[in-house]
């Protein structure tokens, strides 16, 4: 039997290749592939070919390419009088059937794309990413997917639900899906050019590799250049690329305070900044701390926000400034940090605080003194606090690892700063407190 000849029904079709019904029919009513032929009585039947058509479309959109633009590579293979099934560059081997969890709704396809994370199940992730992409736009399933499936990973490993190498895992698919979408992006054509960077230290890299999907799928010229950019090189970096407009994001207090340096070396130099991330969503007050646009809440309003800038050039929104006590807190307290930290250490010893954590504890405690002092409020310090007495909640360790450490950083705080750093002492004291009294509590 040929491989043209048509032979198979709907059903057979959906069974080999994994697509659904009406994926399908939208394939064959706007892009004319694949070609079915007709019973009598008017039903579809495909044949091989249509059937390894299908599978060879399927195979270009897990490598990143887009409905429309794989058409348009299978026609451009024929044109230049090749056929598309035995090119060597795509040849593919056979797509397996999507897990009945795939449908049609982004909730469902969104906790299958979970699932199949949390079993390391990396085949079934890349059909059901597959699946959604065939029938939703690209826009929606990185943000109602990705983002969001993300997001419940983390959710989830925060209540010790989930470890942190499932977290990984996921992360690793999503960010590897991104790249491959942002390279199979058009060109652009419009006016501006747009460079993306997180801030020294700032090693979260999923929310600007998405802002410059979008922006790229907008038309908008990005240039993106990745996690922990120091300072040096991203200002030669400015040199070279002289962009219209600087994106910067951050996840966390001290990234966030060296986002704020990044910034003003911008407003120096008199090129627009907009940021955007995580901690200011959770701190909206840190907003008014940078010279420059924030994005908005959703990475919907960040392309939007990002469009008025480099279309109508506002001017830079002014940031408040740091007083004056919180700069002589910020010397004193780098020239006491490392006496400060040997103190506490035989003041409390390992016998209540493992090494490894005191190790930690201090370098996350000591960076974000300096990040909310550099940015000019201790009150910013109580958000991440909150959650990492809760993460040692979640996860079963005693909280009471950080009332015994806090109080020993106050004593020793106190012994040591002086009234130059009265504004870390009275914080390390209000802290110390509430924890002591939320234990109390019946």
């Amino acid at each position: 039997m040929d491989e043209t000849t048509p032979t198979f029904n709907l059903k057979v079709v959906l069974r080999e290749t994994g697509l659904k019904p009406d994926t399908l029919r939208a394939w064959e009513r706007r892009y004319g592939l694949p070609e079915p032929g007709r019973t009598a009585g008017g039903h579809r039947l495909y044949s091989q070919r249509d059937i390894d058509t299908i599978k060879w479309l399927i195979a270009r959109q897990d490598e990143g390419l887009s409905i429309s633009k794989a058409v348009k590579l299978w026609h451009s293979l024929l044109d230049e009088g090749h056929d598309p099934l035995y090119v060597p560059a795509y040849q593919t081997a056979d797509t397996t059937s999507l897990p009945a969890a795939a449908t049609s709704s982004l909730t469902e396809i969104r906790q299958s794309w979970i699932d199949a994370c949390l079993k390391f199940d990396e085949p079934t992730a890349e059909q059901v990413l597959m699946q959604a992409f065939a029938i939703y736009p690209v826009a929606m399933v990185c943000t109602e997917v990705l983002q969001k499936g993300l997001a419940t990973i983390g959710d989830l490993w925060y209540g010790n639900e989930a470890s942190v190498q499932q977290e990984h895992f996921a992360s690793a698919l999503a960010v590897r899906r991104l790249n491959a979408l942002i390279a199979a992006a058009p060109s652009p054509g419009r006016l501006g050019r747009v460079l993306v960077a997180c801030p020294p230290g700032e090693e979260h890299i999923f929310a600007p590799l998405l802002i410059t999907l979008l922006l790229r799928y907008q038309g908008w010229d990005v240039i993106y250049l990745g996690a922990n950019v120091p300072l040096s090189q991203l200002e030669a970096a400015l040199e070279r690329i002289k962009p219209n407009l600087v994106l910067l994001t951050a996840q966390q207090l001290r990234t966030a305070a060296a986002l704020l340096e990044v910034a003003q070396l911008l407003a120096d130099k008199a090129i627009p900044a907009a940021f955007g991330g995580l901690i200011f969503n959770l701190i909206p007050d840190l907003q008014q701390r940078i010279p420059g646009h924030f994005l908005g809440k959703e990475l919907s309003d960040s392309v939007q926000t990002v469009g008025k800038i480099l279309t109508f050039n506002p001017p830079r929104p002014s940031a408040r400034g740091v007083k004056e006590d919180y700069e002589r807190a910020a010397t004193v307290y780098r020239h006491h940090r490392i006496v400060i930290e040997a103190e506490i250490w035989q003041l409390i010893g390992d016998s209540l605080i493992p090494s490894r954590h005191f190790s930690l504890a201090n370098m996350h405690l000591s960076e974000n003194i300096m990040a909310a002092l550099q940015l000019g409020d201790m009150a910013y310090l109580e958000t991440e606090t909150d959650w990492v007495y809760q993460l040692l909640a979640n996860h079963d360790l005693p909280q009471n690892w950080l009332q015994h450490y806090l109080n020993a950083y106050y004593k020793t705080a106190d012994k040591h700063l002086n009234d130059a750093g009265r504004p870390i002492i009275n914080w390390l004291d209000e802290i110390r407190n509430k924890y002591t009294i939320t234990k109390e509590k019946p």
